[in-house]
């Protein structure tokens, strides 16, 4: 059964950080407080992905990890320091992902403060606040455009080149993660032998190997998408399609593998994208049929996909949540570990919403789940530029990605900046679109000869600056009716 302190994050009592890893957060904060706002999303995510997050500063009983030292350098530097030019946090205004992000960590806040109703439940709900909406407004604030979306792709693509050479290098070391020798919290974890099956499981930064493979595995499609819709950039994309892959094979786990091949499958949907009504209502016809005639509930399907390791337990937990529904409905429950065999490990991110969340927190992660997909798909709608428009769609494939492995992790380490940002860049260059897409048609012309175009009209500002002639849509084809 795990110790109820762990419930409240447990932690170390002392300060554990490294000379070495000190001076790297300090100038790391440095560089966000006065670099250009556009380059500021480096220095952070640098550090806060290639430095493991077990590093940790206790003041007054108050625990500060890495990553929360960042991001108070980065509130720092949204709200006080804010640099040339007058910008807002959100770009685009607040969007349906926005709006159901916040409510969620303002649900799961309240609700785990008032399950447990004591001063430590209180504190640990608040600096779980402090993570998520700090990772996530920084983010958000940082990407503001496709110009800023290219920035982030090209960093997360040098992270991945480095943290699959490290978990490669593991494999070379029977299991030995040179991390280990800055010496946090986890040292002893990081130079363990994990193996299963023979196989070493490589973590590099990350808390397990699940997350560090998922973490490679759900950027392989933004990284295609960057191939295909910016030729400058195939060679970044290269390293970073190499970096994913490494990521995911060393990790040695059966969600990583999984969400590798979806991502893939979800780019390969292309060519039928105007077909994608009919597969969903047939995914769901499927799976309603098979929960008709399987003696199983249909959910039990999850046991039959196995790369590495038991997918029992995720079906467990997936039925366990089903049967102790009216344990958890309201606000959540205290702890799972009643539930079975093993049951603490809630490694299903929905399961652990409901958890954490109840019913109204599981809601509002599915309603950010769909918002991403809608704002994708109206955003590849609206795009002209067959090229960006696969950018979209390679967008919605590292989403689907992301959805589908939820069955199999949780979010709980530095892993969590992923998702944010995926989130962060639909609302950037995605959710905008819907905007674009409802405004007037214009109809542009450069000789009679040719054959008229349509596009939003500041899709033509955009690109047709060469364009000598415009003429409203609705006269266009007053003309044709005409001719």
């Amino acid at each position: 059964m795990i110790p109820e302190n762990l419930r409240f994050g447990g932690g170390v009592a002392d300060t554990v950080f490294n000379p070495v890893v000190a001076l790297v957060v300090i100038v790391a904060g440095a560089l966000m407080l006065f670099l250009p706002r556009k380059k500021v999303i480096i220095p952070f995510l640098l550090t806060s992905l290639l430095l493991p997050g077990d590093q940790i500063l206790v003041i007054a009983g108050l625990h500060f990890t890495l990553l929360r030292i960042l991001l108070a350098f980065g509130m720092l530097r949204i709200f006080v320091i804010k640099g040339p030019g007058k910008w807002n946090v959100f770009s685009g205004g607040l969007n349906g992902v926005d709006k159901a992000l916040i409510l969620l960590f303002a649900v799961s806040t309240v609700a785990g403060t008032l399950l447990f109703q004591n001063a430590q439940a209180f504190i640990f709900q608040l600096g779980n606040l402090y993570n998520a909406f700090g990772a996530y407004f920084l983010l958000r604030c940082l990407v503001r455009d496709r110009e800023d979306v290219t920035r982030l792709i090209r960093v997360l693509a040098l992270i991945v080149v480095v943290l699959g050479a490290v978990m490669t290098f593991e494999h070379l070391t029977k299991g030995w993660n040179p991390y280990s020798l800055l010496g946090g919290a986890k040292a002893r974890y990081f130079a363990a032998d994990l193996s299963r099956d023979g196989h070493i499981r490589a973590t590099a930064t990350f808390g397990t190997p699940i997350l560090a493979g998922t973490f490679g595995a759900v950027l392989l499609p933004a990284f295609i998408g960057l191939w295909i819709s910016d030729r400058k950039q195939r060679g970044v994309a290269l390293c970073g399609i190499l970096g994913a892959t490494a990521m995911t094979a060393a990790s040695h786990s059966s969600t990583p593998a999984f969400a590798y091949v979806l991502g893939i499958l979800g780019l390969c949907l292309w060519p039928i994208r105007g077909m994608m009504r009919l597969v969903r209502w047939g995914i769901v016809v499927t799976l309603v049929g098979l929960q008709m005639v399987m003696k199983a509930p249909v959910y039990h399907l999850i046991t039959r996909v196995r790369i590495s390791g038991d997918s029992y337990h995720r079906y467990a937990l997936i039925h366990e949540s089903v049967l102790h529904f009216w344990d958890w409905w309201l606000i959540g429950t205290k702890s799972t570990a009643g539930w079975g065999w093993d049951m603490w490990d809630t490694a299903n991110q929905y399961v652990t919403t409901a958890i954490n969340g109840g019913l109204l927190g599981l809601i509002l992660l599915i309603a950010i789940i769909v918002y991403g997909f809608k704002y994708v798909g109206q955003a590849r709608k609206a795009e002209l530029d067959k090229r960006q428009a696969l950018f979209f769609w390679a967008l919605g494939s590292a989403l689907f990605a992301y959805t589908v492995s939820f069955f199999g992790i949780s979010l709980w380490d530095q892993s969590v900046l992923e998702w944010y940002a995926l989130l962060a860049v639909i609302g950037a260059v995605a959710a905008p679109q819907k905007v674009k897409a409802a405004l007037p048609q214009v109809f542009t012309v450069r000789s009679a000869t040719q054959s008229p175009t349509f596009a939003p009209a500041d899709q033509l500002a955009r690109h047709g600056a060469s364009y000598p002639r415009h003429v409203p849509a609705p006269l266009v084809a007053h003309k044709r009716l005409n001719q």
